[in-house]
């Protein structure tokens, strides 16, 4: 039987394994130690992020395999579980927040994490700015998606 996994609202009682599929996710990906504790990284999740995003998870049984936060104009977050990575809970995610969206997109992504623009890339996005404001000091890329 093929794993089959939901998407619901994000709620508390996922945050301690939501948080740590993020890090391990984001770990593996940028290949730093994330710089935030965790419980300030529950904080984030909990308290901050909730202001301006809307916060979905994918789990398999109450098992949390993804995480996105968007809103109508911007993806804050989107982090697959290593171990489910590339059997299209990322895409879709993606795609609800398209289909909320106010027709346009915008992210950004650590530019040492080519598979992740290669997944914005084949989902419609395109790249439109390089810097590197961000906490963890690293370059990262822009990317937008229009209908």
């Amino acid at each position: 039987m093929q794993d089959t996994y939901r998407i619901i609202p994000y709620e508390k009682k996922y945050a301690d394994q939501t948080v740590q599929m993020w890090r391990d996710s984001k770990e593996a990906a940028i290949e730093q130690k994330e710089i935030h504790s965790f419980n300030s990284h529950l904080y984030f999740l909990n308290e901050i992020l909730p202001k301006e995003f809307e916060i979905d998870i994918a789990t398999l049984g109450e098992q949390v395999v993804g995480i996105i936060a968007y809103n109508k104009s911007e993806i804050s977050q989107l982090y697959i579980h290593n171990d489910y990575q590339g059997k299209g809970i990322g895409k879709e995610l993606l795609n609800r927040a398209k289909k909320n969206s106010s027709g346009s997109l915008s992210l950004y992504t650590f530019e040492i994490n080519e598979k992740a623009q290669q997944f914005y890339a084949r989902n419609g996005f395109k790249i439109t700015a390089r810097g590197h404001e961000n906490e963890e000091n690293l370059p990262d890329v822009r990317m937008e998606w229009k209908w």
